[in-house]
């Protein structure tokens, strides 16, 4: 199906709030509270503001948005090679966080990408990213919300996905190139999204990633939201978004979900290094950010700041200088794109690799908030600079503060330095 090649979304200013005495964001309720979709936000984030992107689904507050970025150059969506400036490749990811001798793993885990709209070509699109990056033949399921293989949604182009959808499905080979994809075509309701998360843990899924989120809401306006990504032995990531400081929502914000934040991986010579990408989103799930009740403490977070759940765990990279390489199939051919939708499905892909999504279970984030010093410095790269907003200098918002040991709201722990503490 042809279809237009750029879709105009619906782009909202995003807020920052600055951190209370208590270290909760100050970001204020939507107009129609926090489920409600009419709300503006005051801040617009830098990627906006510079036009080093453009958001490729409609920014909404409390319903279902998409994070991916398509990268821009001087106001425009540029043409692009795979081979030298669409982006970060396969091997740029699989070099930085230390992949390469372990990308025969991953063969019977099945990661699902959960999507709005259907994408009718997206075997062949992931073919051809695959083909040229030397990433071998995929394993592609394709299924509907109700796990069906048939009655797909409408287009993806009708809700904005298109790009989302190839994006992810790209990440997780990127990372684990043998594990089975499950590409699970909801349509745009936010019953659909959980239809699809618990179609893809009955199709055998063990790791789920959602690279949406539902801004300044912790259940996307359902009480039983919560319910569907809990799952004893199923490993649920989130991005946390891309509008910046004390801008989040669910799922990421669920103590069952690990919460992917943002980094900008650079490169010099043959070294990568991370700084904090200032678009990420993280802070404190309290009432005023997420909605009452808020998000409650998990038991295994102690961070002084924040009386609710802290948000987020880890990060990979998500940001715009450059992005990443995606082939968008015929909708849009070879892309940049950004965002922290590119971190959840790029981490998914990791934990795959390792074979351990069943330490995850219910608890989230835990294994991160939990890894002892030596571990965690061994084990991830610890993210010392940036930050995604204003919170008068506090972890929240800001790394390298050592306020809390090497914890950032928006870097997490840090991103992968290897597979094994995934």
């Amino acid at each position: 199906m042809n279809r237009l090649k750029l879709v105009a979304p619906l782009i909202a200013a995003l807020a920052i709030a600055a951190c209370s005495t208590g270290g909760s964001s100050n970001m204020p309720a939507s107009a129609g509270g926090p489920t409600g979709a009419s709300a503006a936000f005051k801040h617009v984030p830098d990627w906006a503001a510079k036009h080093e992107a453009r958001a490729v689904c409609p920014q909404v507050v409390g319903k279902p948005t998409c994070l991916a970025l398509q990268v821009m150059k001087h106001g425009i969506v540029p043409l692009c090679s795979p081979s030298s400036n669409c982006g970060w490749t396969p091997s740029d990811l699989q070099t930085a966080y230390n992949l390469t001798n372990h990308l025969g793993n991953g063969s019977g885990t099945a990661v699902a990408v959960i999507e709005a709209g259907d994408v009718s070509d997206a075997a062949s699109a992931l073919a051809t990213y695959r083909n040229q990056y030397g990433l071998g033949t995929a394993n592609l399921v394709k299924y509907n919300e109700n796990g069906q293989q048939s009655n797909y949604p409408p287009d993806c182009s009708n809700y904005g996905w298109c790009i989302e959808s190839y994006l992810d499905i790209d990440m997780v080979s990127a990372a684990c190139p043998k594990c089975t994809i499950y590409l699970m075509e909801a349509k745009g309701g936010i019953s659909d999204f959980e239809a699809a998360e618990a179609s893809a843990v009955a199709a055998g899924a063990t790791i789920a990633s959602n690279s949406w989120i539902c801004y300044g809401s912790f259940n996307c306006g359902d009480t039983n939201f919560p319910n569907y990504f809990n799952t004893p032995g199923v490993a649920y990531l989130a991005s946390s978004g891309d509008a910046s400081y004390g801008n989040i929502g669910g799922p990421s914000v669920l103590s069952s979900v690990i919460a992917i934040g943002g980094t900008q991986l650079a490169k010099t010579s043959s070294r990568y290094t991370e700084t904090v990408w200032n678009g990420a989103g993280a802070g404190c799930s309290d009432p005023t950010s997420v909605g009452s009740p808020g998000v409650a403490k998990p038991s295994w977070q102690h961070d002084p700041s924040c009386t609710y759940r802290t948000d987020s765990d880890v990060s990979a990279e998500s940001g715009c200088a450059p992005g990443v390489a995606v082939y968008a199939g015929g909708y849009a051919g070879w892309q940049g794109v950004c965002g922290t939708s590119v971190a959840s499905p790029l981490t998914a892909g990791i934990i795959g690799l390792e074979g351990n999504a069943s330490a995850f279970g219910v608890n989230g984030g835990e294994r991160f908030w939990q890894l002892h010093g030596d571990n965690r410095h061994d084990d991830l790269h610890t993210i010392r600079s940036g930050s995604d907003g204003s919170c008068g200098g506090s972890y929240l918002c800001t790394a390298g503060t050592h306020q809390f040991k090497s914890y950032s709201g928006p870097g997490g722990w840090g991103s992968p330095k290897h597979i094994r503490a995934y």
